[in-house]
């Protein structure tokens, strides 16, 4: 399909901390080719430091030639609100809708390549059309596991999520003077900050509560169930089973 061409990604859909980042790169289907010859593909099959020299050119390039990109950054404490009604799927359905709104602005037709967040890819483009809504009924969205890997321009979407939310990360290892690590539970360094980061009050604002890592952690450290951080702010404490006997 001719046309503006949109990918969409993510970054960080399972660390413990952190948040969760979403880009959509929206393109002329003619400058497909330059991002090839730049060196654009999956995120995950380059090395940190080329993968950071690519950002830079797409980033460079995407002011030069006018390219849409929209960046969403879903923080610990919208996760956290999300999952007491809803699930991390229906969450990513809304945060690739905002990130493409951000890219393509009043564009009537083109067509989207999303890297599916669902186990089940034609049901993640299905809900992802059903939020956007009429406006979009002339776009082709194309929803399928790896989408990164084969299209280019999702490719592109995926180092711009990956550098962004790597970039947040080191900030935060700065700031907080701890090495987080990948924020992955099965990295030993982010374990280690977790214990750190929950010996407070409350847990720090960083963490995503809801994750179980996170509040196995803090149920060690404190001896009661982890607080509820909902959408609106508001922090619930969770009584112990035992207090109700």
């Amino acid at each position: 399909m001719m046309g503006p061409h949109a990918g969409v990604d993510e970054a960080g859909r399972g660390p413990a901390l952190g948040p969760l980042v979403v880009c959509s790169l929206c393109i002329p289907s003619e400058d497909v080719g330059f991002l090839r010859g730049i060196g654009a593909r999956d995120s995950k099959s380059i090395s940190p430091r080329k993968r950071k020299g690519v950002y830079n050119k797409i980033i460079e390039e995407a002011g030069n030639r006018n390219w849409g990109l929209g960046i969403v950054f879903c923080e610990p404490s919208r996760i956290d609100g999300n999952s007491i009604n809803s699930d991390l799927n229906s969450l990513e359905v809304n945060l690739f809708a905002e990130a493409l709104e951000l890219s393509t602005g009043p564009i009537p037709s083109g067509s989207i390549k999303v890297d599916a967040c669902d186990v089940d890819e034609s049901r993640f483009g299905s809900r992802l059309s059903k939020i956007l809504g009429r406006r979009w009924r002339d776009w082709d969205i194309d929803s399928k596991h790896g989408m990164d890997s084969m299209d280019v321009v999702t490719g592109a979407a995926s180092i711009i999520a990956k550098v962004e939310r790597d970039s947040k990360i080191y900030d935060l290892s700065k700031e907080l003077g701890l090495d987080l690590g990948s924020g992955y539970p099965s990295d030993p360094k982010t374990r280690l900050a977790v214990d750190g980061l929950v010996s407070g009050e409350l847990p720090h604002d960083c963490l995503r509560w809801s994750w179980k890592t996170v509040s196995n952690a803090w149920n060690e450290a404190h001896g009661t169930p982890i607080p509820l951080r909902c959408e609106d702010g508001e922090i619930v404490s969770q009584s112990n089973l035992g207090d109700w006997e």
